[in-house]
């Protein structure tokens, strides 16, 4: 089973990638079955239903998301009705939508998915190592095969998640700082892992924003408003390879592709 996780889309650059760069590598690499976060979907901040629906008609099969996902108000009116688009498990139960969710694919297997968000330098939301294990065990009573989302910004957060469900789900996938990291590997008990899969979006840029406007800011510390940049559009995750009956990594492999005319 190979399942493509793709990382944070930025803005209408980053659904143009998917559009033109993603059907071609599901056939080249025989993908069965495709993640991708979204909280930076709609112009680089949250995700509307119309984006949501876009993406999901780019053979997308679940959108997760992280601290961004509350970005536009309307989310709370449609996110309860869309199953594959979770918000973290570890905000409180009273919030809308689902932080985790279990598809059944044609074959008869079933792929659980998780997303977690970190703390440090983050919200003060619940506990992502509770709540990970409490939602791995339900996940585990259907199915062995179990991607993680660790949306996160310090690395050893992700990382010590990462040992900390070692053998536990199939890969623990890091997000939200848009930079690929080179740390891919196959933890002892068969767990991917990565810090940060990377971003899908306009590289000539600040993490996906025009680089002047960033810099202007860094500057001058004054508040601006933050425009995306349209150039240098890439797409970027990793591919895991995965034992369907057993859920454990066999292979992760990182992917960056460039759209041609960007």
């Amino acid at each position: 089973m190979k399942i493509f996780f793709m990382g944070d889309i930025v803005g209408n650059p980053g659904r143009m990638a998917i559009r033109e760069l993603l059907p071609e590598l599901i056939a080249r690499k025989k993908i069965d079955f495709v993640i991708a976060n979204c909280e930076n979907g709609a112009a680089g901040f949250g995700v509307t239903q119309k984006v949501a629906d876009e993406l999901f008609r780019y053979h997308i099969d679940v959108l997760t998301s992280g601290n961004h996902i509350w970005n536009k108000k309307e989310i709370v009116d449609f996110i309860g009705s869309y199953e594959k688009l979770l918000r973290p498990a570890n905000y409180p139960s009273s919030t809308p939508g689902a932080g985790s969710v279990l598809v059944p694919l044609k074959t008869g297997e079933c792929i659980g998915v998780l997303n977690l968000a970190g703390r440090i330098f983050m919200q003060p939301i619940d506990c992502p190592f509770v709540t990970a294990k409490n939602k791995v065990a339900e996940l585990r009573e259907k199915t062995n095969v179990i991607i993680v989302d660790m949306h996160a910004e310090a690395t050893s957060e992700k990382r010590a998640l990462g040992w900390y469900l070692d053998g536990e789900v199939s890969a623990v996938l890091g997000t939200h700082t848009h930079v690929q990291t080179a740390d891919e590997e196959i933890l002892p008990q068969g767990t991917a892992y990565i810090s940060d899969v990377g971003m899908t979006g306009p590289f000539d840029s600040v993490i996906g924003i025009k680089k002047e406007i960033v810099i202007e800011r860094f500057l001058t510390q004054m508040p601006n408003k933050f425009d995306l940049a349209k150039d240098d559009i890439r797409m970027q995750g990793v591919i895991i390879t995965i034992d369907a009956e057993s859920g454990k990594a066999k292979s992760i492999e990182r992917i960056s592709v460039k759209l041609k005319y960007s």
